[in-house]
């Protein structure tokens, strides 16, 4: 396949294919000489030449080093990710990384951000197991919310405010090994300065004000924008009068919601019933 072949805006697999064979052929590499220096076989390098296999973030990060590219073959990357991702968002996640302050509203699950890499491994590969995604697109998912992680060691890190609905802390995922670890993680993210876990409990009943996951980010040009997830996609709220209505009710659930202290002996209460 030429380089005239290849539609640089098809796919981000495509751009990551045609930027690898251009370094390639710009050193006068074949494909085996690259892979030798990759630390990968030449067949491999043929493949994401070809966009017939989704780029790792090792290969990008290695590729950056050989090639001599700064951040160039990891940020084709990280767009190979997200093209793997629900629909609208990666409008979200270039808002969250630029967010003073985040909200959210975990239902069923902990949210993303919060979670250990057991505890997302575990709700990809139920859903591979499912068939609603490829073992890929998992590990594509996984990898990219290590890089959305980073966000919480920055040195200057956004405001956090979790309320967790009670049930994010018995429903096991993983098994209780990794759902133990995963309460234990909240426990330490609590200690932070920057970063407040509220537990909405059972007894609410009909006054939990959202059925589902909702996060609201400040950004920083003062406004605020909200995000919400149905089955098939996401969406990035922009409207002032939606918007402004999420945070009413997300103040009424602060209210309700169990006090930090409260909510943190929760938390422990639950690790310590799956530990033997």
């Amino acid at each position: 396949m030429s380089d005239a072949e290849i539609d640089a805006t098809s796919s981000p697999q495509v751009r990551f294919g045609q930027e690898l064979r251009r370094s390639r052929r710009a050193r006068r590499w074949s494909q085996t000489e690259a892979g030798t220096r990759l630390g990968y076989s030449g067949a491999f390098v043929s493949y994401l030449e070809r966009a017939k296999r989704t780029p790792t973030r090792p290969f990008a990060v290695k590729a950056d080093e050989v090639f001599d590219t700064g951040q160039k073959f990891y940020e084709l990357w990280r767009r190979c990710t997200r093209a793997a991702l629900l629909e609208g968002f990666s409008e979200f996640a270039d808002a969250e990384a630029r967010c003073r302050r985040l909200r959210t509203v975990g239902l069923v699950i902990v949210p993303g951000l919060f979670q250990t890499a057991d505890y997302a491994r575990a709700l990809a590969t139920a859903a591979v197991r499912r068939g609603a995604i490829a073992q890929a697109e998992a590990n594509e998912r996984t990898e990219y919310l290590a890089v959305r992680q980073e966000l919480l060691n920055q040195k200057a890190p956004p405001v956090f405010h979790a309320v967790l609905e009670e049930g994010c802390l018995h429903r096991t995922v993983g098994g209780p090994r990794v759902m133990a670890d995963q309460l234990r993680r909240l426990e330490d993210l609590a200690e932070s300065p920057n970063i407040t876990i509220q537990v909405a409990p059972f007894g609410l009943g009909e006054n939990l004000a959202f059925t589902l996951p909702v996060v609201l980010l400040d950004l920083p040009d003062h406004s605020v924008v909200g995000y919400a997830e149905s089955t098939a996609k996401g969406h990035l709220e922009r409207s002032r009068s939606t918007v402004t209505a999420w945070e009413r009710e997300y103040d009424h659930l602060l209210v309700e919601a169990l006090p930090t202290a409260a909510s943190l002996a929760l938390i422990r209460k639950a690790r310590k019933e799956l530990q033997p």
